[in-house]
């Protein structure tokens, strides 16, 4: 239930010595004629690939042809190590990896760990952290003229996502509006999941959807980097190169289990969102809390 600031909850609570990122955040808009918005990609992101940092690049390029909003700044937000997956290394490692590559990107592209480094939080959760950080906290955004904006913050993912939300008992509906009508969604296309009808199913909230097409279809996953580095097989140039140089230096993925975060929870602790999407591996974003069901972006 919403608390009277609209939020989920009454409060946030930050890891140890947390401070959210936000040097990249653009302070000063270029148009005042459009909205601003910050793009969230939650995901297990282990480890991160060229296709979750060319999703944002996907999305830059659909939000300044088809839309009145403007890009102010771009996150990736990695699950906590309670999200139970196979696969799922440390935050740690999973931070560092992030980090990395979104330097190495030179998009502005900034990596908050709020998420990472504590107890497992819902998507909807997350998204009014992002929103309260920017916009309560720093006072959101301004126009050249100096008047003062709020921003919207709004989720960032794969396909995959979209067909889980359709389904019913995967996301709570509580959840499903706060996320998609309070924030909204751009999902990516991935190939071998079909967009129209699992949409068709979220009819209430199509306004706040919104569906990019790949041009290039691209079907690298987190998983299938994962078994190449397992059968000795090289991932050059399907990862950052500083992110590929951070394994091969850790010894990371050598085998499924190695790395992982100890005692994981098991999957009745987990809730609604996330189990069935963490099957496809994928771009997608974190979701609910956990039973056995909800959605992560990353793989």
């Amino acid at each position: 239930m919403a608390s009277s600031s609209g939020y989920v909850t009454e409060g946030f609570t930050n890891p140890p010595n947390y401070s959210f990122p936000h040097e990249h955040l653009e302070r000063v808009m270029k148009d005042k004629n459009r909205t601003p918005v910050v793009l969230v990609a939650c995901g297990s992101f282990s480890p991160v690939t060229y296709l979750h940092l060319r999703m944002f690049e996907m999305a830059r390029d659909y939000i300044r042809h088809n839309t009145e909003f403007e890009i102010v700044g771009a996150y990736l937000s990695p699950v906590s190590d309670q999200y139970k997956k196979p696969g799922l290394l440390s935050a740690h490692h999973r931070v560092a990896m992030c980090k990395l590559a979104a330097e190495e990107s030179g998009t502005g592209l900034m990596v908050d760990s709020w998420e990472a480094f504590q107890s497992y939080q819902r998507t909807a959760i997350v998204l009014d952290h992002f929103d309260y950080e920017i916009n309560t906290v720093l006072g959101g955004v301004q126009t050249e003229d100096g008047e003062h904006r709020p921003v919207r913050v709004m989720l960032l993912a794969g396909s995959d996502l979209i067909s889980t939300m359709s389904e019913p008992g995967v996301w709570s509906y509580s959840d499903l509006d706060h996320i998609l009508g309070r924030y909204g969604v751009f999902i990516i296309e991935r190939a071998g999941s079909g967009m129209d009808q699992a949409t068709d199913a979220l009819a209430k909230w199509r306004h706040n959807i919104y569906l990019i097409s790949q041009l290039i279809q691209n079907d690298v996953s987190s998983t299938k980097v994962r078994l190449f580095l397992r059968r000795g097989l090289s991932v050059r140039y399907l990862l950052p190169n500083s992110v590929v140089d951070y394994i091969e230096r850790n010894g990371l993925y050598l085998d499924e289990g190695a790395g992982q975060s100890p005692n994981p929870p098991s999957n009745s602790d987990k809730g609604k969102e996330k189990e069935p999407v963490t099957k496809k591996d994928s771009q997608q974003p974190s979701s609910s809390p956990p039973p056995p069901t909800t959605a992560s972006a990353g793989c």
